[in-house]
């Protein structure tokens, strides 16, 4: 027997899921003449899916599943709307480069992560993806192409409808206010003579609190900006000439800042590496008070039960502690000054930013970012499982997290 799903033709999801159950030959049906913002609101709906959203699933023996995409607040649009494209370029460009010599993602044969993958940039492509940047992912769109047009999903996937120039973010209209008329002069009221029992009841019952300046902003003044140079790192490569680090080295300044590695002291504790990056994005978020004083990457070293958290630090000032202590589990990490004249230090520095750090044979994994003033972390797309056609597991995950980030982002542009 089918399972019932509930969808719409345009909704991405409801395309990835019954292009999925056709490869896995999983019978699905959608229901008939379904209405969407009429029949997921009707009482019948609601208490099989009290959410009232789609896609939702209902199978023969009476299990039900639904899944909803956490919508951003609009207010937070303008601030990340160019960070998330610059990192959405990056991981399409890393997507564009495994396929350079492959047709699918792995193996010879299409598997669920080519479904995926092409159910999310198909609906890319008509919002933030315009003709300037497909001419830059050739291969990206020719497996696109490629996927959408197997005949067997071919009419469930329907055309793609390329954008020519990417959605940009337009505030809205302010509202003109209509002068008031003019309303006749009301005489004055009398104004009272001040008794010590006004003035009682003019007081706000317990006194504002006082406002805790931060040591770090008594110190000296840099030439050194610390929000200069994270947009410098997101908008351009980490190596080589115009790279970021050239622009790092010929603007740092050694008295008004510090450079830090910092590793995790208990990595005997740490087993599987996806959770230990959402160890160090834990760490990232309890060090929001000092966002603006601090640039970090950090990274995951090693395999499943034999890895390492480790990374390099940017802080204002000439101490470690005044900086992190914000985080209660700052003295989980220890910290270690780096002197940028010494070969080894600087080595350590400059293959934590760019992600190629290698310690005692362990490789890096998954990396982890503190970049712009809103304290936003970035994943690392694991280039490693993209090139090993035996980790579809790990490939699935890792495009599962590029999905929710573009749909994320696409859905902000609305």
């Amino acid at each position: 027997m089918s399972s019932t799903l509930w969808t719409t033709a345009a909704q991405p999801y409801g395309k990835i899921i019954r292009a999925t159950a056709a490869y896995a030959g999983v019978p699905i049906e959608l229901p008939t003449a379904y209405q969407h913002f009429v029949d997921n609101k009707k009482p019948e709906f609601l208490s099989k899916f009290p959410h009232g959203k789609i896609p939702a699933l209902e199978k023969p023996d009476g299990f039900k599943l639904f899944e909803s995409v956490a919508i951003a607040r609009y207010g937070s649009l303008v601030k990340i709307h160019n960070h998330f494209t610059e990192r959405q370029t990056r991981a399409l460009k890393t997507l564009d480069a495994h396929l350079a010599t492959r047709t699918f993602f792995v193996g010879e044969r299409i598997t669920l992560a080519d479904l995926f993958v092409a159910g999310v940039i198909q609906r890319t492509v008509t919002i933030t993806v315009d003709a300037a940047a497909r001419a830059e992912l050739p291969h990206l769109i020719r497996h696109l192409e490629t996927i959408i047009n197997q005949p067997l999903i071919k009419h469930l996937f329907g055309p793609i409808e390329y954008v020519e120039k990417a959605l940009q973010y337009v505030p809205p209209p302010k509202e003109k206010k209509e002068p008031k008329p003019a309303s006749a002069s009301a005489p004055k009221a009398e104004k009272k003579p001040k008794t010590a029992e006004n003035d009682a009841e003019e007081e706000p019952d317990v006194p504002a609190a006082p406002k805790v300046k931060n040591p770090l902003d008594d110190l000296p003044k840099s030439a050194f900006n610390l929000e200069d140079w994270k947009r410098q790192y997101s908008n351009n490569d980490t190596r080589g000439a115009g790279g970021s680090l050239e622009w790092f080295y010929q603007n740092f300044d050694p008295a008004g800042f510090s450079v830090w590695r910092f590793d995790f002291k208990y990595n005997e504790e740490l087993t599987l590496t996806f959770k230990s990056s959402n160890q160090i994005t834990g760490f990232y978020n309890r060090l929001e008070a000092s966002r603006k004083y601090l640039f970090a990457s950090a990274g995951v070293l090693g395999e499943t039960n034999n890895s390492i958290i480790t990374g390099a630090l940017i802080l204002r000032g000439p101490e470690a502690q005044p900086v992190v202590e914000v985080a209660p589990d700052y003295e989980s990490y220890s910290y270690t000054k780096l002197d940028l004249s010494n070969e080894a230090d600087k080595a350590f520095f400059e293959a934590a930013l760019a992600w190629e750090l290698e310690v005692d044979g362990k490789k890096w994994v998954d990396g982890k970012l503190v970049s712009l003033s809103s304290m936003f972390t970035l994943d690392a797309l694991n280039t490693e499982d993209l090139r090993s056609s035996s980790s579809l597991p790990n490939l699935w995950t890792q495009c599962t997290v590029l999905m929710i980030k573009m749909l994320q982002f696409n859905a902000l542009t609305y």
